[in-house]
């Protein structure tokens, strides 16, 4: 039997991170429906502590999603601690044709860190990471 899956990242911050994670990818991010939370507060299914405002619009706290029609869903979960370790799992951006120097100095102008540029064989790639430090790899 083959399953559905959505990779979750945990952020302290995920509404900005998965704004930054759906322009990096081309994606969008997934909307929230202020009128549903707004009612399931008034009817306390939620409470306003689970709520925050980002651009300007009501948006559950808790996480924000990116989405692409082709692709499993990237959700950004809502955590209270800091990254203190590397990522045992993390996102490799194939970025076909692109000039990976260029794609990395972009990605680096926008808010990511540069970690260090590896290759084994033909295949090379750079480490970043995002702007709440979760390691990526960048490459062809």
């Amino acid at each position: 039997m083959a399953f559905e899956f959505q990779v979750t990242q945990d952020s302290t911050d995920p509404h900005p991170l998965a704004d930054w994670w759906a322009e990096t990818l081309g994606w969008e991010v997934e909307p929230q429906d202020e009128a549903f939370i707004r009612r399931m507060v008034s009817e306390g299914h939620a409470t306003e502590d689970e709520t925050t405002t980002h651009h300007g619009r009501l948006v559950w706290k808790a996480g924000a999603a990116i989405r692409h029609p082709d692709r499993p869903r990237v959700l950004f979960q809502w955590v209270p601690e800091e990254k203190t370790t590397k990522n045992r799992m993390h996102l490799d951006l194939r970025v076909g044709d692109e000039d990976l120097d260029a794609v990395v100095r972009q990605l680096v102008d926008r808010g990511a860190t540069f970690v260090h540029h590896r290759s084994q064989g033909p295949h090379t790639w750079s480490t970043l990471t995002d702007p709440q430090g979760n390691e990526f790899c960048v490459s062809r």
